[in-house]
This record gives structure tokens, sequence and C-alpha cells, in this order.
């Protein structure tokens, strides 16, 4: 019983040490956002150009600090919808790093 309970009690540290930046992230993006912004970023979707959706790689996006990043998605602009009451901070924060990321 004692195994089981150190088992236990790794395994749930061991959820909880992993950074929230995994595919949990990449899923979350997949969910939220590829629809519009694309898998890439780059806008080029069926309804990227319609709405005028950003390329994440533009050189405007590239100077926008994290925190702007976090404002427009936490609170919406034009018809990107606002994320609030539906995304944690901590999600919208590593959406923002995932962002970063993307090639």
């Amino acid at each position: 019983m004692k195994r089981i309970l150190t088992l236990s009690a790794f395994l749930c540290l061991a959820v909880f040490a992993v950074p929230s930046f995994g595919q949990s992230v990449a899923d979350l993006y997949k969910t939220k956002c590829a629809m519009c912004h694309g898998a890439d970023g780059k806008g080029a979707t069926p309804m990227g150009p319609k709405i005028g959706v950003r390329d994440f790689h533009s050189p405007a996006v590239a100077k926008e600090t994290d925190a702007e990043m976090f404002a427009l998605t936490k609170e919406g602009k034009n018809k990107m919808p606002a994320y609030s009451g539906k995304l944690t901070d901590a999600q919208i924060k590593d959406l923002v790093k995932y962002i970063r990321t993307l090639k």
C-alpha cells in the first residue's frame, strides 16, 4: 500500500511539474487559433484574408510585446474575438509563447 501511495504522489508531482507549454498548448492553438491564423501562423486560411487576420511572422507583429499580444488575445480587437473568460491568463500567456515559436 505504501508503494502505491508513493507512486501516486510521484505521478501527481510529475503532472504538475510539466510546463503547460507542451502538447496541450499546441492543441489549444489548433482548436482556438489555427482556423483563422493557420497552423504556421501566416493567416493563409480560407477565413484569414476575409477577416483581415494578421501574419504572426510580419514585422508589425514581431515588434509587439508579449504583453500587447496578451491584451489583444484577452480583450479582442476588430474581428478577433475576446478570449477573456474562455481561456485563463496562463493559457493566453502560453499561447503567446507558442505563437512566437511558429515558423
